[in-house]
């Protein structure tokens, strides 16, 4: 009973993991925003009015799936053309974490619609991203890292921001504010790491089931797939060495099945660094790089506070000795 009401303490009272559901808000919509950018010269083949799956098929799909889009609400290509400067502005202000309890819905929003305007150009990294845009809104994602978070270190600063609290939430509404925040942010963030096991778990055990991963030779396959090959000498390059592919291929699926196991202990470190390496030879051997760098993302949540908090002040030295040699480099050259 003493672990269940600890539990239940840690679950109500503040919320947890601040830095990784940053680190998330930050890399999903610095990635989406590349994404858009990236296909802004197909954006209309794509989703706009000129697509082959045009806006009407997209509604009479969307009368059977329950789907919707905002961009099928017009055909007018203005209206499209604001649609995306909407969305190229919503991922920035997302990743930069401004009003960031209204732009995550936003947000998700503008996700949702793009994914199912072009539903059937989709692949694992679309879905993985539609995913984590709907979880991260119940989050506090802006808390750290965020234009949100300066601005209330500020008002805190100059002793604003308690008296407006204060002035405008009488106490018993502060708590039940605070608490129920800390609930939403804990449990959606139990979702997020649940769904990345899923996804992992699930991924090893139909890989298993498979002839071609037991024997070693999946990878094999995968390298000579013309629509996954976008560096056809690379591939093949990668495919003479026979007996690293076939020991990455047992790699993968021991460290998909695995996953889920070492995530309460210090193995999960490796575990996430080999992770982060096999979806880096996706996104090169593949070009798959929006797959790769969603899961790369999505294996952030795992990390403990600790560690991104170290890692603010690794960079915050690095910053000011790299300040320092610039002035001394600056004075130097003067003096001669």
């Amino acid at each position: 009973m003493g672990r269940v009401r600890a539990s239940l303490d840690v679950l109500t009272e503040r919320p947890v993991s601040l830095y990784a559901t940053a680190v998330l808000r930050i890399g999903y919509g610095s990635l989406y925003l590349l994404f858009l950018l990236r296909e802004f010269p197909h954006r209309d083949e794509i989703w706009g009015p000129g697509s082959p799956w045009t806006p009407e098929l997209a509604r009479q799909l969307f009368d059977q799936t329950g789907w919707f889009s905002i961009l099928t609400l017009s055909d007018n290509r203005a209206y499209f053309e604001a649609c995306y400067a909407l969305a190229v502005v919503a991922s920035a202000l997302f990743a930069l974490g401004w009003r960031t309890r209204a732009v995550s819905v936003l947000f998700a929003v503008v996700v949702a619609s793009f994914h199912a305007r072009a539903i059937f150009m989709t692949d694992g990294g679309d879905n993985l991203m539609l995913l984590m845009s709907l979880y991260l809104v119940p989050t506090a994602c802006g808390r750290r890292w965020s234009m949100d978070a300066r601005r209330t270190g500020l008002r805190a600063g100059a002793g604003a921001a308690a008296g407006r609290a204060a002035g405008v939430f009488p106490p018993h509404l502060r708590a039940s504010r605070r608490t129920l925040t800390a609930v939403l942010h804990n449990c959606a963030l139990f979702v997020i790491a649940a769904q990345v096991c899923f996804l992992y778990g699930s991924a090893g055990l139909y890989k298993v089931q498979g002839g071609s991963w037991g024997s070693g030779t999946a990878l094999h396959y995968v390298l000579h797939l013309d629509l996954f090959r976008p560096w056809p000498a690379l591939s093949l390059m990668a495919d003479e060495h026979e007996v690293v592919i076939a020991i990455a291929c047992y790699l993968t699926v021991l460290l998909q099945v695995a996953f889920p196991f070492v995530l309460f202990g210090r193995l999960k470190y490796p575990f996430l660094a080999m992770l982060s390496g096999i979806h880096l030879g996706i996104a090169v051997l593949m070009g798959l790089p929006l797959f790769s760098g969603a899961m790369i993302i999505a294996d952030a949540v795992f990390l403990p506070d600790r560690f991104y908090r170290a890692l603010g002040r690794l960079g915050r030295r690095a910053a000011r000795s790299a300040a320092r040699q610039s002035r001394h480099f600056t004075s130097t050259t003067l003096s001669r």
